[in-house]
């Protein structure tokens, strides 16, 4: 092959390369990227998976966090969906944190939400509440109580008293033995809970008996402080009892039977009156980059198998009333899972505001930083 001929034959093998290559990154390029924040361990694992394969224009990145207040300082990130509580949803409206939804794109969710999260009052504000579903879509919800063994722990069949409910977190015979979360409105909700106030007091007198309550717990009973690594302590037999959200006692359930350790743990979930029921909600972020998204990984989420198996890996309660048709009836009809309206009339939200976040947030960190 003389010269000429190499140096054409060269040229064309480097524009096929080139063009090549082009083709490559335009197809990489295609794809718009997704970035969902959730909260650890909430998700059934094929999930992500399910909705890649039914939606591959999106590269999809996936955040966690573990509590409502670690989440928050994170919004600047540019994430396209978040999943904090009500609490959080009413306060992220107020500071224009979060935008409007396109129901028009949901048509899953329109068909198949529970009606009854239209009528509930997600804060004290009348008006923030009343625009929390233009705002935000429910994910799962839950109750919160104590789960505890009851080889260890007694506690009356059935009671719903407070104070006989939390007073095992109290009790120094439990010392070294009991779990609370690392999460300031549960942990201060138990103990106004226990004292008989409700879990959204500002009364100077109530936050302090409260803080007292707390501190002296930290320096007497050696709580183990967390969110998910509680779940294997309590199934490993290190916990007699804990502060649990009602789907992590499911989600405790299973692991125990993983273990083989359902023969020595006879988990138990109590929960007491006017304590908390709360929703985990997806919004979309005033700097989301990909709305349109957002909204297909929110429909998709209500699409009924989806739901219901995020529901029984998570162990929470959830919204979608297909799904809910489909679990085992003993989780379906379960009062601490599915509140029913004279147990549900007893429970609070949590409520937020500029003052409550900064009373609370001083608390805890005062029981937090105690000796």
């Amino acid at each position: 092959m003389n010269k000429k001929l190499k140096k054409i034959m060269s040229m064309v093998c480097m524009t096929g390369l080139v063009a090549s290559m082009v083709l490559s990154f335009g197809a990489c390029s295609s794809k718009t990227k997704l970035i969902i924040y959730n909260w650890g361990d909430y998700i059934e694992e094929g999930t992500l998976t399910k909705f890649k394969e039914k939606f591959p224009q999106y590269d999809v990145v996936y955040r966690t966090f573990e509590t409502n207040e670690t989440m928050y300082p994170n919004l600047s990130n540019g994430y396209d969906v978040i999943i904090p509580s009500d609490y959080m949803v009413c306060r992220l409206i107020e500071e224009d944190r979060i935008q409007q939804i396109d129901w028009s794109k949901l048509p899953n969710v329109e068909k198949n939400m529970d009606p009854m999260f239209r009528k509930v009052k997600y804060c004290e504000d009348q008006k923030i509440s009343d625009s929390v579903l233009s705002y935000a879509v429910p994910y799962l919800s839950c109750t919160v109580g104590l789960v505890y063994d009851a080889n260890k722990i007694t506690l009356p069949e059935g009671t719903t008293d407070p104070k006989v409910i939390w007073q095992p977190l109290f009790d120094e015979a439990n010392a070294n033995k009991v779990g609370m979360y690392d999460s300031m409105r549960e942990s201060i909700g138990v103990a106004l809970n226990y004292l008989g106030y409700s879990i959204n007091s500002m009364d100077e007198a109530q936050l302090n008996e409260a803080k007292e309550l707390l501190i002296k717990q930290k320096s007497t009973m050696h709580p183990a402080y967390g969110i998910d690594n509680l779940k294997d302590k309590i199934a490993g037999g290190e916990l007699s009892c804990a502060v649990a959200w009602s789907g992590d006692h499911i989600s405790i359930l299973d692991r125990i039977e993983e273990l083989g350790k359902s023969e020595e743990i006879d988990l138990r979930f109590a929960l007491p009156k006017a304590s908390n029921w709360s929703v985990d909600m997806m919004c979309v972020p005033t700097n989301c980059k990909n709305y349109q998204g957002a909204m297909d990984f929110i429909n998709f989420m209500y699409e009924p198998e989806i739901a219901k198996q995020n529901c029984e890996y998570v162990g929470y309660s959830t919204p979608n009333v297909a799904a809910r048709a489909m679990l085992d009836p003993e989780v379906a009809n379960n009062k601490y899972y599915y509140p029913d309206a004279e147990t549900f009339a007893t429970l609070e939200f949590y409520y937020t505001s500029d003052k409550i976040e900064e009373k609370y947030t001083e608390l805890w960190n005062t029981v937090k930083a105690s000796a």
